[in-house]
């Protein structure tokens, strides 16, 4: 099973049952024939929902948990009751313990965070992780982080984003040197506060595989400026809340605009395949998953109300990013960067030595 890409499944997560994760595991087992499976939950469930799907049965298995966190417990809760026995919990440390490559759940984010933090640990030199999230633009895709795990941030905080943002764009997207852009009320450099006039600075000048290009304001993400959207996760969570709110608002229009009278109608049959195109690209469905960057190990959210295309996305996704060794891209960027820091700490540590021998 060595050439197998493994995925812990959190199975039993998710507002609409097993059965939209594992139809999702098996649509994504059909487009990579090399996925393996540790499914986490309650076993007899699983086992009655995997009959439909024998393929993924004969490439999957099957781990009983007795318990599932709830949807609107708190992290802290969630970390007492759920620890060791829960099957988020489970998922994650099959991560942990180099059982699986990376996991995936939709449930409830917050525990899902505080548990994978507190199971895998953040990477050397990272202090806070992020929420990266695949945003459709009309060039493509970008890559925006932090979409909700930190309200406020540092402006070294701001430039890890940066770099793990750009790491995961070499990943998954394929692009040597990604572009990295910080979200902004403008795009003049005065603009913005001290912290992101100095994460800005430090981005700049760095000599790392990106290419900074400056501020982006918030039409700036959906235009495609930049493949890397680097924000707080205050302003990330709104930005992304209200794109997806215009998202339904113009389908809900269109709706309406289309069965408004019979030549409406008639304008739909003719429009229909263009729709479908515009459907597909604006559909939640086809950039599913948000990223815990900054651990590790890998770990992918799920919306809560994801359907079987939603989690297909996000396991491709996952299977992605463990293919192509985004941890150790990450972990090698920052020792990259960090490694005049390392330097100076250590000479001020042989320097206070022979001061103390002197003594």
């Amino acid at each position: 099973m060595t050439d197998k890409i493994i995925i812990a499944l959190d199975v039993m997560s998710g507002e609409q049952g097993p059965s939209a994760c594992l139809d999702g595991a098996n649509i994504s087992l059909t487009r990579n024939n090399n996925l393996f499976f540790h499914l986490f939950g309650d076993q007899q469930i699983i086992e009655n929902s995997l009959k439909p799907f024998p393929k993924l049965a004969a490439n999957s298995e099957v781990h009983h948990t007795d318990f599932v966190v709830p949807m609107d417990m708190k992290p802290r809760q969630a970390l007492r009751q759920g620890r060791k026995v829960s099957s988020m919990w489970q998922a994650i440390n099959s991560v942990h313990e180099d059982v699986s490559g990376g996991a995936v759940s939709a449930g409830n984010t917050g525990a899902l965070m505080a548990m994978a933090t507190f199971c895998l640990r953040t990477l050397r030199r990272i202090d806070r992780t992020a929420i990266a999230a695949i945003w459709p633009t009309i060039t493509g895709r970008t890559i925006v982080l932090d979409m909700g795990a930190n309200l406020h941030v540092s402006s070294e905080n701001l430039v890890d984003f940066g770099f793990m943002g750009a790491a995961m764009a070499r990943v998954v997207f394929n692009i040597e040197k990604p572009r990295v852009g910080i979200l902004n009320i403008g795009e003049e450099e005065i603009k913005g506060n001290e912290d992101l006039k100095a994460a800005a600075a430090t981005l700049r000048d760095s000599d790392m595989p990106l290419e900074y290009i400056g501020f982006v304001e918030g039409d700036g993400i959906s235009k495609g400026h930049a493949d890397v959207v680097v924000t707080e996760g205050f302003a990330g969570n709104i930005a992304l809340k209200t794109a997806e709110g215009t998202a339904r608002q113009l389908a809900t229009l269109l709706r309406d605009a289309f069965t408004s009278s019979w030549r409406a109608k008639l304008a739909y049959l003719l429009l229909a395949p263009a729709l479908k195109t515009f459907r597909q690209k604006m559909d939640p469905n086809n950039s599913n998953g948000g990223v815990f960057l900054g651990l590790r190990g890998i770990v992918v959210k799920c919306h809560g109300s994801s359907d079987n295309l939603g989690f297909a996305h996000a396991i491709d996704l996952t299977a992605a990013m463990i293919k192509n060794n985004l941890v150790n891209e990450i972990r090698q960027d920052l020792d990259v960067f960090y490694k005049d820091e390392d330097t100076e700490a250590t000479d001020i540590s042989v320097q206070n030595t022979q001061n103390k021998d002197k003594a």
